[in-house]
């Protein structure tokens, strides 16, 4: 009896990872990931917002929060969404954009290539040196 091959499709966002990636640059740790998964979105912000406004003696005055808000959340989307799936147009699927040339343009936009490849391309120089060793 012929078994159908299960062909398994690994594209370049494969090796993406958001938290590889700051885990790499010294910004995260598993143990800084567990507690903030306990953590809602609101917090997060809301924490991340009263951190930014200690530098500035408690003011972030001028600063158009309200205004830039939609932005943030729409570059972390982006690279949730490349991060989280195998290959780019499967990115763009998941963002529901369906034109190609304007899911290019977001990506330039938020510098995704730049954000991901310049960690992959640290993490592989790591291990050639470690490799090298």
């Amino acid at each position: 009896m012929w078994k159908k091959k299960n062909r398994v499709h690994e594209g370049k966002n494969r090796y993406y990872s958001v938290s590889k990636s700051l885990r790499r640059q010294g910004k995260s740790s598993e143990e800084f990931e567990v507690m903030l998964n306990s953590l809602t979105l609101e917090d997060i912000i809301a924490l991340k917002l009263e951190l930014s406004s200690k530098l500035m003696n408690g003011k972030l005055y001028g600063f158009p929060i309200w205004d830039i808000l939609p932005e943030i959340v729409r570059d972390a989307s982006v690279k949730y969404a490349i991060a989280s799936t195998r290959t780019k147009h499967e990115a763009q699927r998941f963002m529901g954009v369906k034109n190609w040339r304007k899911w290019i343009n977001i990506q330039k936009k938020y510098d995704t290539n730049y954000y991901f490849d310049e960690n992959e391309k640290s993490s592989r120089k790591s291990i050639k040196t470690e490799n090298d060793n």
